[in-house]
């Protein structure tokens, strides 16, 4: 069957990709009590606690717009904190809390084993090829 320009176009590959590889997963987080955006965040913070509104929108995917709004709800659930940046007072950078913690430290678990389905079949060369490319498109494509 001939393939047409949308079926061998990247930028369509990279999105339909993506949302495959994500739907069986999202599904677990959303039956974990999350919204996709507050898993983001939670999972962004894990290692890197205290990060700026701006930095969290790049990583999420999300206008900052839009996160301040999620990032508002997941305030009122105890799974992250705002405070003002000890260097530079007009900046708030968000924490993750022990709730927060708590209800994510599975989930992590869970995703990197998702992933390993997701490479199964790769060799480990392989996938480190891909995820290198895949830094090295995003990065060449930053604004």
């Amino acid at each position: 069957m001939a393939q047409g320009f949308v079926e061998d176009y990247l930028l369509y590959l990279l999105a339909r990709a993506s949302h495959q590889v994500s739907r069986r997963f999202h599904k677990r987080v959303n039956a974990a009590g999350l919204k996709v955006p507050e898993w983001r965040v939670l999972a962004s913070l894990m290692d890197v606690d205290g990060r700026t509104v701006g930095d969290l929108a790049r990583i999420t995917l999300y206008q900052q717009p839009t996160l301040t709004k999620v990032l508002d709800r997941m305030a009122r659930q105890g799974w992250i904190e705002r405070r003002g940046d000890t260097q530079d007072g007009r900046r708030v950078r968000v924490h993750i809390t022990a709730a927060g913690q708590k209800l994510t430290r599975g989930l992590v678990r869970e995703a990197r084993a998702h992933e390993s389905e997701i490479l199964q079949g790769y060799s480990a060369r392989a996938a480190e090829d891909l995820k290198a490319a895949l830094k090295t498109l995003i990065e060449r494509s930053s604004d």
